[in-house]
């Protein structure tokens, strides 16, 4: 597995390398973002771990440019930025995930096996099927892209992880750690603000003002999806 790691402190990257490559991971080291941006686009890469403030070019910035060229490596965020607004903003520029600085070493190796684990498992389980729809919505599993009413509508990978979630178990009533745990898994621990954020990502761009709300907010519990 090979992995990016891209931060402006070298008193963390050194030796947090030195762990990662331990623990049989190839790791390349950047300490500005612009030489992070320039890693990213030559090799393909299974993770990136990313400072979001940075001189130059911040992995918010890196994760943005990554994801409008279809770039769609799994990008864990190292921030020390922890309001829910700040993960709003993380998980729009397409951010599979957190960890706030400081960090337990553990808890970092932890999170990475679990994204490169989701991504190999999503790339080898088979899938049975292509499309899902709920009502007028339709979820291209394939290409991570849905569609509404002749609309074309772009998802983060989170998102699409989420939106498929809901499409699969329309009807019912989701609680935020049924969410939780079937987009982080076991191993990782999010903030309870990253289900609710990433909801109201989700719901922004599915659901216009002239269209039917597919994502019901079921107070005290959690969520239910369709019609």
């Amino acid at each position: 597995m090979h992995i990016l790691l891209v931060d402006d402190e070298v008193e963390l990257t050194q030796p947090l390398s030195q762990v990662l490559s331990k623990e049989g991971y190839t790791v390349d080291v950047a300490n500005n973002g612009v030489r992070g941006m320039k890693l990213a686009l030559q090799n393909a890469y299974d993770l990136l771990i990313l400072d979001w403030m940075m001189p130059q070019q911040s992995g918010l910035e890196i994760c943005q440019e990554l994801r409008t060229q279809n770039n769609f490596t799994p990008v864990l965020f190292l921030t020390a930025k922890d309001t829910l607004d700040d993960r709003v903003m993380g998980l729009d520029a397409g951010a599979d995930d957190y960890l706030m600085k400081p960090f337990e070493l553990r808890e970092l190796l932890a999170r990475v096996r679990a994204l490169l684990r989701r991504g190999s498992n999503v790339s080898e389980s088979p899938q049975p099927a292509s499309r899902l729809q709920v009502a007028d919505l339709v979820y291209d599993r394939e290409n991570q892209l849905a569609y509404r009413q002749n609309r074309l509508i772009e998802l983060s990978e989170k998102e699409a992880q989420l939106l498929e979630y809901f499409m699969q178990n329309s009807g019912q009533l989701l609680t935020h750690d049924q969410i939780q745990q079937a987009l982080w898994g076991e191993e990782e621990q999010p903030s309870s603000n990253v289900v609710a954020a990433l909801v109201r990502l989700l719901r922004r761009k599915i659901e216009t003002k002239s269209e039917q709300s597919l994502i019901h907010t079921v107070y005290g519990k959690g969520y239910r999806f369709g019609v």
